[in-house]
């Protein structure tokens, strides 16, 4: 009987051994396979000038050499990630006993003990998990790495395929992003902080925190030299050196979202396996600055925005402050004017606290933090107003903040308070001569939501849908100077069952009212009485043509913007106008080439004709009347430009418009929460007006101001701004275009005496 028993023990013990092996070996590659390595050809992306700007594949990163990786840097990782790495066997003992110790003592996987094999192993096969299954895995694979692939070959793989953070996978492409070069081409003191990222790219990161990473830097060369890799003056001499960041990966990750975008239309039309696998080559009509531009006016706009809704307090604090924390000591770090980082309170009176960021002391005024005296209670959401501001009262010592660097002069340094925003936005672009999408930013930062709302985002367009409404009564009879009678007005059951009465912004009625001046200060009730003398139909079928594809309530609220509509489409939409009324369909892929370099997708303009060229200029005049003096003079950007404001009920959107003969912009700031208000007075015109103009100053400053065309059959006519009736005085009069045969015939019975229209302040106007 014990025989038995010890018999069926052994069974049960074989089983459960052999199981486990099993379980353990299941997954795991062929490692015979990498000594075949090549990189699998993925898809190269360019913009409209054929410059490389980004990739889609299976192996992230751009293949180099080991010959062709600086020995400072392999010395580096070495020092620093497995000191012992020629000398183990894919498994340094002494490192795992030590992490086991570690382990046992926390009782959880804190120490990692990994050797540059396991963590190949890892990169390779594995999941980025810490449980004992995994560890097992990653050491068996370790062993089969060592067994098949030479010493030299593992970390070639390594150094290509290991993560430096912000997007950067191997040597070679971290060193584009973080120095804007060659991975050839760094020095010493640039090779120890890549090496210094491996272990937590996020933590150790210049970009998020270049005091730690400084500090990692410092340990890397201290490593160095104990290994006898670098001289202790070397080890002295590169501490000492400042950190030169590159602006490259704030562009790099500027483009992310028209290369999502690119990349969703290439798998809906090619598949996977192609987009990763297929050596694709794919020119788009991206134009590079115009989309890092377009990032860069959401950023600052959005900042704007979110001071105004007020304070929200320390991102964090730090414990155990030192009395000499401010002491950079001969360490020399780097910022420049413009830059933000956080930062650290080492001291605060009422009028001014004392700041350290990226190791530069500074002084914080009260003047630079003016904006958060306003303070935003958490819990109600409602401002507090701080009548006698003092700087005690936001800040303590020890506090985390945002600062931005406002002067560096000599050792002088002063800050500015900022806050990363929680309300969002999004940018299109459109080249109106032939439908190319320009740029596509789809919020504050890819790395903060990869939510593109630029294209995904449906949100109420308010009076942004206006110059639709007007275009569309130009389209069937009427003309600028066409008389509607702003007075109250109410409709029986418009508004589910309920009787409507639409209100114009100030919440006054005006009289008789030229439709040039109604649009030019956004005019709710006389564009209301609009579609309802065009008809509603004529005007959603005018819609329909001229670029909105999105459905239509059919109603007159459809006047102010009951609709919900993305960023890109009303930018299509309004580039008709600036074209002379001929659509194009949006484009961001001109065309594709495949592996042999044969054409398979080409996608040429094709324009259409939807609304009259005469039109469309009449429209384009009454726009730049709404920049000229309107609800839109936040959007004057020195050259012709014609656009509109919309803001949606309860400042939840608010948008602006707007073109030039050369680009149309399109921007929405809101939150993602759709029930969330901007907050009163946060109307297109002060929101996203100076976004646009900001972005259209920066894209086209190279570029000379040019005229919106007049087309045959437009005529000029001066009237009278009160009757819309021919005016024989120029001084009173204003000039007025008209097609051909609609000028008024017959003159004003004020002849001489009608009184030009004042131009009042855009404030006192809505959206």
């Amino acid at each position: 009987m014990r025989f038995k028993i010890i018999f069926f023990s052994v069974v049960v013990l074989a089983g459960f051994l052999a199981g486990g092996y099993i379980t353990l070996a299941t997954g795991i590659p062929s490692i015979s396979e990498l000594k075949r390595y090549h990189s699998v050809p993925g898809t190269k992306v360019y913009d409209d000038d054929d410059n490389f700007i980004g990739e889609f594949k299976v192996e992230k990163g751009i293949f180099v050499p080991l010959g062709k990786i600086p020995a400072n840097l392999k010395n580096a990782l070495l020092a620093v990630e497995d000191s012992r790495f020629y000398r183990h066997k894919g498994l340094d003992y002494i490192g795992i006993a030590r992490a086991i110790f570690k382990d046992i003592i926390h009782a959880s996987l804190r120490e990692g003990g990994s050797t540059i094999t396991q963590q190949l192993a890892k990169v390779l096969y594995l999941s980025p998990e810490k449980t004992f299954t995994r560890k097992i895995r990653e050491a068996r694979l370790a062993m089969e790495l060592e067994g098949e692939l030479s010493k030299d070959e593992i970390l070639e793989l390594y150094l290509n395929r290991v993560y430096f953070g912000h997007g950067a996978y191997g040597v070679e492409m971290a060193s584009r992003i973080y120095y804007g070069k060659h991975i050839g081409e760094i020095t010493l003191p640039e090779a120890a902080l890549l090496a210094s990222l491996v272990k937590a790219p996020t933590t150790y990161s210049p970009y998020n925190d270049l005091v730690k990473a400084k500090e990692r830097q410092k340990l890397v060369l201290a490593r160095m030299e104990e290994e006898g890799y670098i001289k202790p003056s070397q080890s002295e001499a590169a501490g000492k050196q400042p950190i030169a960041l590159s602006s490259l990966r704030t562009n790099t990750e500027a483009y992310n979202y028209f290369l999502e975008y690119i990349r969703q239309q290439l798998e809906r039309s090619y598949g996977v396996d192609t987009v990763y696998k297929g050596g694709l080559k794919v020119y788009t009509t991206m134009d590079k600055r115009a989309q890092a531009a377009a990032q860069r006016a959401l950023q600052e706009g959005l900042r704007a925005v979110d001071k105004r809704r007020g304070w929200r307090g320390a991102i964090g604090f730090k414990e155990n402050l030192k009395d000499n924390e401010g002491d950079a000591g001969k360490v020399s770090f780097s910022a420049s004017v413009g830059d933000i980082s956080t930062g650290v309170v080492l001291a605060v009176n009422a009028k001014e606290a004392r700041v350290k960021a990226r190791g530069l002391m500074g002084v914080l005024s009260l003047t630079d933090a003016g904006w958060a005296a306003n303070v935003l209670d958490p819990k109600t959401g409602k401002m507090n107003y701080l009548k006698k501001f003092k700087m005690t009262d936001i800040l303590k010592k020890g506090d985390l903040i945002w600062v931005k660097f406002k002067t560096i002069a000599g050792g002088g340094v002063t800050f500015e308070l900022e806050q990363e925003p929680e309300v969002e936005g999004a940018v299109a672009a459109i080249d109106p001569d032939n439908g190319f999408v320009r740029a596509l930013v789809g919020g504050f930062g890819f790395s903060k939501s990869e939510f593109n709302r630029a294209v995904y985002a449906g949100r109420q367009p308010g009076s942004a849908i206006k110059p639709v409404i007007y275009a569309s009564a130009l389209e069937n009879g009427f003309t600028p100077a066409s008389i509607i009678n702003d007075e109250p007005v109410s409709y029986p059951g418009a508004a589910g069952g309920k009787d409507w009465s639409p209100e114009n912004y100030d919440r006054q009625f005006h009289g008789p009212t030229r439709l040039r001046e109604a649009l030019v200060f956004s005019r709710n009730v006389v564009t209301v009485k609009l579609v309802e003398a065009v008809g509603i139909d004529k005007v959603l079928s005018f819609a329909k043509d001229v670029g909105i594809n999105s459905p239509m309530p059919r109603d007159l609220t459809v006047a102010l913007g009951s609709i919900s509509l993305t960023p890109l489409e009303l930018a299509m939409t309004y580039s008709t106008f600036a074209n002379g009324g001929i659509r194009y369909n949006p484009i961001t892929i001109k065309y594709v080439v495949d592996a042999s370099n044969i054409v398979i997708e080409s996608n040429e303009p094709d324009g259409v004709e939807s609304v009259s060229p005469q039109s469309a200029y009449q429209i384009t005049s009454m726009m730049r009347d709404v920049i000229g003096y309107g609800t839109g003079t936040a959007a004057q950007i020195g050259r012709p430009a014609a656009g509109k404001t919309g803001t949606s009920n309860d400042y939840k959107d608010a948008w602006f418009v707007g073109y030039t003969p050369q680009l149309v912009g399109c921007v929405w700031i809101g939150y993602d929460d759709m029930k969330r208000t901007l907050g009163r007075g946060e109307v297109g015109g002060r929101a996203a007006a100076p976004v646009w103009s900001n972005f259209m100053n920066s894209v086209l400053s190279d570029q000379e101001p040019e005229d919106f065309r007049i087309p045959e059959g437009i005529v000029k006519a001066v009237v009278d701004p009160v009757t819309g009736l021919l005016e024989p005085d120029d001084i009173n009069g204003i000039v007025e275009y008209f097609k051909t045969g609609t000028q008024p015939k017959t003159y004003s019975e004020n002849q001489g005496a009608g009184k030009k229209a004042e131009k009042p302040a855009a404030e006192a106007f809505g959206d």
